[in-house]
């Protein structure tokens, strides 16, 4: 049937004449292998000479490959066997349905190896290739080097191409699934599965990458928040009509190119909250349904801005890391409820150009995942450019902020167990209690008035920068350009970005320059008086506070309408300070879940902060942590340490 369909449409086409004929473009084909569905995409990856009589009957069908790689002098069964079962172990695209016609590769340096392979008949193999370095009857040449991995082999042409296996994205966390097209250009993917109302991303062998010095994140599977733009991808914001509105984009940004340059695979953009601010689940979120969180009874909030990050980390094996965004808690928030490490940099690490702003004096980005060294190397890419100093010698200083006193809970004693562990392995570093409006109270600069405390002097510095900066920025231009395409209309906002900007815009522009000079105050202050740089460990102490203690948001709560988000607390430090703050999680403790009338976990998860420019030596130490077995790292679902079973 897809044959004759093919024939009768050219032959459709011939009949029209050369100004009215369209142009085809394939975007290629789902196919399944074994009960998995896989996605081929159109680009020929190598093409194999094979002799005709070889591969049987010609048809237009592709066939399960298996390129099998070796640099051993000898390839014999058992060497064969021996790289099978490795892919079968370390890669979740391949399965054995591949195996039905396997190519064998050589990557070693010997001039002459020599193969004796006799395959096992339970693999159902129906055609065996060899290089033509084995020098066999079985030599078939290959245009191009293909890498290890599973493969779809056209025989009739011999054609080469890529297999991507499918998931259905069943918490929400994806605003589209995209493929790279060549030129530094991407594209919707086109494939689905069945789902209800679940968008469907590709995913691409593992084996088919491997990684080097230049590209240490060579086949990371990648999550981008939907406010970095993408070449040839449109930027939705969380806003239907900026969607709508603007053309897709017409390059990559910075940020999200060096992540390209290093070998990272972009599978899909994830959703954001409305222009980045913070919303709650599920009324505040309107033009799109709010993400799930896979943790505890998987009816909790996953938190914002990048909400599709978090949820997507939390939930989903397939997927490696995600980039999110940091102005006000938009990746610390997520990573805490979500149960996954998670930075928010210091400030101006890295170029922002083509990434929506919010506030740019606060803007940031970072990332959310689930492996501490995936994390670490991730980071050290995304801020080469920074020149970071990386020190392996810690802070000998605690101090905490927030943090209970005796362990009354399940979540208080997780988290006094993890400081009483990171105090023995600093050397018993010794643990104090910062209060820093007490502090702030006996060493404010003298140029502050004398009843100033930092909750006056800081009530509205965060509402005033993100609202006084986005709506020029964003706002503004939106309803300028969408009444010039929609006959004078206005767009519909989401409740809480709207009621901000029309708080905001009610102040003066010399209200923006006030909060900019507090927000200089306090970094002074904090940088010579409360954290400050050490030559050996980069920070003189390390600052705690509590990210979360298991305690429950329900997504089906209703709730007030949005407010403004004045004042300041400890979540507020890194912002204003321009240092960074790193989410670690330490543990789960149980709750009484009011949707499954069971107990479930939640995440308890600690933030660490240290003066600016002090990330590597933070990166550093939660790896050790994580080496020592003092942190675990969370593994995705219901449970962050169990068998991946999520509630729905």
């Amino acid at each position: 049937m897809v044959v004759e369909f093919r024939y009768l449409l050219a032959a459709a086409l011939s009949l029209l004449s050369p100004a009215v004929a369209g142009s085809i473009t394939s975007k290629g084909q789902t196919i399944a292998v074994d009960g998995k569905t896989y996605y081929v995409p159109p680009t020929v990856v190598s093409t194999l000479k094979i002799p005709s009589h070889k591969l049987g009957p010609k048809t237009d069908s592709l066939l399960p490959l298996t390129v099998i790689q070796s640099d051993a002098v000898k390839v014999n069964t058992s060497v064969i066997e021996g790289l099978v079962n490795i892919y079968q172990t370390t890669d979740d695209v391949f399965n054995p349905g591949f195996l039905e016609n396997i190519f064998i590769a050589y990557n070693g340096t010997h001039k002459k190896p020599k193969l004796d392979v006799s395959l096992p008949a339970t693999w159902g193999n129906q055609f065996l290739g060899v290089a033509t370095v084995y020098g066999t009857k079985q030599a078939v040449k290959s245009t191009k080097d293909i890498p290890p991995g599973p493969y779809f082999l056209n025989p009739t042409t011999g054609d080469v191409f890529e297999a991507y296996l499918l998931y259905s994205d069943v918490m929400g966390s994806f605003t589209e699934g995209l493929i790279a097209v060549g030129n530094g250009s991407y594209d919707v993917l086109s494939a689905n599965l069945q789902g209800y109302g679940s968008l469907t991303i590709g995913v691409p062998s593992r084996l088919y990458f491997t990684k080097t010095a230049k590209q240490p994140l060579a086949g990371v599977r990648l999550g981008v928040k939907d406010i970095y733009d993408i070449k040839g991808v449109k930027t939705g914001c969380g806003n239907r009509a900026y969607y709508e509105v603007y053309p897709p984009a017409k390059t990559t940004g910075p940020a999200i190119q060096s992540l390209i340059d290093a070998g990272a695979v972009i599978v899909g953009k994830m959703k954001t909250s409305q222009f980045a601010n913070g919303e709650t689940a599920t009324a505040d979120w309107v033009d799109y349904h709010a993400p799930y969180n896979a943790r505890g009874d998987g009816y909790q909030d996953a938190s914002s801005s990048s909400t599709g990050p978090g949820s997507g980390i939390g939930a989903y094996p397939w997927l490696d890391i995600a980039i999110g965004s940091d102005t006000g808690g938009s990746i610390r928030n997520p990573s805490q409820v979500n149960g996954c490490f998670g930075n928010r940099p210091s400030w101006n690490l890295v170029p922002l150009d083509n990434v929506m702003p919010m506030s740019p004096l606060l803007d940031t980005a970072g990332f959310l995942t689930r492996d501490a060294k995936l994390w670490q190397t991730a980071a050290e890419v995304l801020y080469a450019g920074a020149g970071l100093t990386s020190y392996t010698k810690y802070p000998h200083s605690i101090k905490t902020i927030g943090f209970p006193t005796s362990a009354s809970t399940e979540a208080n004693g997780i988290l006094l167990d993890f400081v009483s562990k990171l105090s023995a392995f600093l050397g018993h570093a010794n643990v104090s209690t910062l209060d820093y409006n007490a502090l702030w109270a006996a060493t404010k600069p003298s140029t502050v008035p004398a009843n100033e405390t930092l909750g006056t002097l800081l009530n509205l510095t965060y509402p005033i920068l993100i609202t006084k900066q986005q709506f020029p920025l964003i706002g503004a231009p939106l309803y300028a350009d969408y009444a010039k395409a929609n006959g004078g209309r206005k767009p519909f906002i989401n409740p809480v970005p709207l009621s901000r900007w029309n708080w905001g815009m009610q102040y003066p522009d010399s209200q923006l320059e006030t909060e900019i000079q507090n927000k200089n105050t306090f970094t002074a202050w904090w940088n010579s008086t409360v954290q400050t740089f050490d030559p050996e460990t980069c920070s003189d102490s390390l600052i705690l506070y509590v990210g979360a203690a298991a305690s429950p948001t329900y997504r089906n709560t209703y709730r007030s309408m949005p407010g403004i988000p004045t004042g300041f607390g400890a979540s507020r430090i890194a912002n204003i300070a321009g240092v960074p703050d790193m989410v670690v999680p330490v543990g789960q403790a149980r709750y009484n879940s009011t949707i499954t009338q069971q107990e479930e976990y939640l995440p308890v998860a600690v933030d660490i902060i240290a003066p600016h420019g002090c990330d590597l030596m933070v990166f550093n130490l939660v790896n050790e942590l994580v080496a020592q077995g003092i942190v675990k790292e969370p593994v995705t679902g219901s449970s962050l340490y169990g068998d991946g079973t999520i509630y729905y």
